[in-house]
């Protein structure tokens, strides 16, 4: 079978499993979040954290407990690796230094999961399943409750009450997150995938020595860190390395976990705001962008360009025999069209395009299909843009779903579009004018400006994946690089939140003959020109200098 064939028909599987998992998941999440009942063990943690789930919050109150629960998730976790060396089952590794500590605090607490650590030669049983792997599970049900608190602003008018953070958290957690993961971390085992809590012990022979490998409850992880689009590995190969994606069938199990929810919640959302058809436009405009990107990737690692690639066909280094061309480019998609940020092969070994293609994924603003739960916010603030643009053009008021999209409405979502860019760029553009960030580059000229930008574009966009052959464990870019995760991730959901407030005071504007009709394909077709370009326009500078300029060179 050729390469290109086994590509393709990798991906063809994924769009089956992906298409007989919406709309049962997709219905499934939306009575999650609609029902009025509170399991027994969502009332046993209602109880320990004094919480009233059947309180109805405004849009600030939500926010200050979205707030709060995550500032305290960075201070316990950054506590528990600064001690993590007076702890039982820390395999003998010493506690964490404290920039480090607060890098990796802020990255898993915002659902970026970036490491400038290697997870096997730092961090012990305790700090990666009681302290990582937790921060997995709720950093993700934080963000689905957001994407819910902004649809129920879309469904409910003549109130400000957007739910209950609380109540939405739990759900998330142990309705939704915790029942996929149990099953996922037996199908990754029975592909290979290592869970245990094993020591520190010699394995096989390597250049006339023995190699040192730790175990660990690694399917357990592995699962929730592609369902919940978080991306760090327990080993710093992260999803190549064999302990954690052993074969091409876990590989591709694993790319459906990154892509499920955040596909299946445009189901979810069509069916709380009452019209599947909308649901179906912002599924389209995810799907058309991702397809889109991924047969591209595709066709750039393939290109032949010369007697090296024609042997290999194609591209191959940088990316595992285990899954060839096909599976690491769907998955390289995959993870940077979505907020996962895992990687199994070595973006920086793609070519100049297609490492440009990873970087434009994820400064799309990670929405098609997204992490989960932002992937859904991102989307809707960008089809509200779209909406204001094609009002503008009409000379009509916008209307988004019987509500209207005023000044207010859009300054919100004017900040939310600007903030990444702002991050991304500012913080480049300051790491590349010191001496000591530069020195931290492995390569010079269009790559090292590549190396540098894509650190800073996927901190901020809450992505964690690395170019690689930046030495990003320095205390510059632990401290800028956690604050831009931290900036990036709670900032824009000031915005959202202020916005679903907004929406759900309004009374419904009935339809006209001059409304817009948002569930055509019309609409669709301008919802991506509107991505495209609102994109294009910020990082296409940024971009020329780096991936563009290297690829055009090549």
């Amino acid at each position: 079978m050729s390469p290109v064939l086994a590509g393709a028909l990798q991906l063809l599987a994924l769009l089956v499993a992906l298409g007989l998992s919406y709309r049962p998941l997709g219905d499934y999440m939306a009575r999650v979040y609609s029902s009025e009942k509170h399991l027994r063990v969502e009332k046993w943690i209602y109880k320990g954290i004094g919480a009233n789930p059947s309180v109805e919050m405004r849009w600030p109150a939500y926010l200050r407990g979205v707030l709060a629960f995550s500032a305290v998730s960075v201070l316990f976790l950054y506590l528990l690796q600064r001690v993590q060396g007076s702890l039982p089952g820390s395999l003998g590794f010493v506690s964490i230094d404290p920039d480090q500590a607060f890098n990796t605090a802020a990255s898993f607490v915002a659902n970026t999961n970036w490491q400038s650590y290697y997870g096997e030669q730092a961090m012990g049983h305790v700090v990666q399943t009681g302290g990582l792997a937790v921060q997995n599970f709720v950093s993700a049900a934080v963000g689905i409750a957001v994407a819910v608190a902004l649809v129920r602003g879309f469904a409910r008018s003549r109130t400000g009450e957007l739910g209950n953070f609380w109540s939405d958290l739990a759900r998330g957690t142990v309705r939704i997150l915790l029942p996929i993961s149990v099953i996922g971390a037996l199908v990754l085992v029975a592909c290979g995938a290592i869970q245990n809590f094993a020591g520190i012990h010699e394995v096989g022979q390597f250049m006339g020595g023995t190699q040192q490998w730790n175990g660990g409850a690694v399917a357990s992880q592995e699962v929730i860190k592609e369902l919940g689009t978080n991306g760090g590995g327990y080993f710093n190969a992260n999803s190549s390395h064999p302990f954690e994606n052993p074969n091409g069938l876990s590989n591709l199990f694993e790319i459906y976990l990154i892509l499920v929810i955040p596909f299946a919640l445009t189901r979810t959302f069509g069916r709380m705001v009452g019209s599947l058809k909308q649901g179906y436009a912002i599924l389209g405009t995810m799907a058309a962008i991702w397809l889109g990107f991924t047969a591209l990737m595709m066709w750039t690692e393939f290109a032949h360009h010369g007697p090296a690639f024609d042997i290999a066909g194609g591209a191959m280094e940088g990316k595992e025999t285990r899954f060839g061309i096909g599976g690491s480019s769907i998955f390289a998609v995959a993870t940077t069209l979505t907020s996962t940020g895992a990687v199994n092969s070595f973006h920086s070994s793609y070519t100049g395009f297609g490492g440009g293609i990873t970087m434009l994924g994820m400064q799309l603003g990670e929405i098609a299909p997204g992490g989960v739960g932002s992937g859904l916010y991102g989307m809707l603030i960008m089809a509200i843009i779209a909406v204001f643009i094609a009002g503008l053009m009409v000379g009509r008021t916008p209307e988004y779903l019987g509500k209207k999209i005023g000044t207010r409405e859009i300054k919100f979502a004017a900040c939310y579009i600007l903030i990444t860019p702002a991050l991304v760029l500012c913080f480049t553009a300051v790491a590349l004018a010191l001496d000591t960030p530069s020195n931290s580059m492995t390569n010079s000229g269009a790559h090292g400006f590549s190396e540098i930008l894509y650190a800073y574009t996927s901190g901020a966009n809450n992505n964690g994946s690395a170019f690689a052959g930046l030495n990003a464990d320095t205390q510059w870019f632990n401290s800028t690089i956690g604050i831009a995760m931290l900036l990036g991730r709670f900032l824009p959901m000031v915005f959202v939140l202020a916005l679903a407030g907004s929406l759900a005071e309004q009374t419904p504007v009935p339809e006209t003959a001059g409304t817009l009709r948002t569930e055509k394909p019309l609409f669709t077709g301008l919802l991506v020109g509107t991505i495209l370009i609102i994109t294009g326009l910020t990082y296409f500078p940024a971009l020329a200098l780096g991936p563009l300029a290297e690829g055009l060179a090549a």
